[in-house]
């Protein structure tokens, strides 16, 4: 039997990484409330983590319409509950169409966006969190100014000849930016093809 969005497009990657983004997710965000994730893409995260952390309520977003169709379609399809239509979010944006959150999730972001979004990213978490809420990342990072594998810096290679504005980012720079909208490094966590899980928690 077929789903409603199987002719969707789909990011191989999703069915690698989601569990042990899940069990991660499963000991840092809140036990209740409002999740933003920003940049969902196909939605696919979204309408795999919702049903498994049912008493948070899920809002995915993203800054392109076309994902936020797509978006749409997988949440119509999956009747899931806590899992609320996608809202179009760009990250750069000064101003977003949610005013607060209890944590947030960006999987995949900061490496395929220029830098302003990271920016835009980190002041929007320092507005909508309140104190103790959880900023949670995920891809691959620059650690001290290299590469954490060889594959991370030929992905870093051709990112940047698809845009010079995209690449691996220092985590030192995406931290300290961080610090600048009242958040610190609360821990990082080894994950899938060299990637990491880093969560940051507003203390200002």
């Amino acid at each position: 039997m077929s789903n409603a969005h199987d002719d969707l497009p789909h990011a191989p990657a999703t069915a690698r990484n989601r569990d042990p983004i899940l069990a991660v997710l499963g000991c840092v965000l809140p036990p209740s409330g409002t999740i933003l994730e920003l940049a969902s893409g196909t939605g696919e995260h979204a309408v795999y983590l919702a049903p498994d952390l049912p008493d948070l309520t899920w809002q995915p977003s993203d800054a392109d319409s076309v994902a936020v169709d797509m978006i749409n379609r997988r949440v119509a399809a999956t009747g899931t509950a806590n899992l609320l239509a996608p809202l179009l979010l760009d990250a750069s944006a000064e101003a977003w169409p949610i005013r607060h959150a209890d944590a947030m999730v960006c999987i995949n972001m900061i490496h395929i966006a220029p830098w302003s979004a990271t920016v835009g990213l980190m002041r929007g978490a320092g507005r909508l969190l309140a104190r103790g809420g959880i900023l949670y990342l995920y891809g691959p990072y620059r650690l001290d100014g290299r590469p954490t594998a060889p594959s991370n810096a030929a992905f870093d290679e051709s990112l940047r000849r698809r845009n010079p504005d995209w690449g691996v980012r220092d985590l030192e720079a995406v931290t300290a930016e961080a610090e600048l909208n009242g958040l610190v490094l609360a821990e990082t966590v080894g994950m899938p093809a060299n990637n990491l899980s880093v969560i940051l928690e507003k203390t200002a």
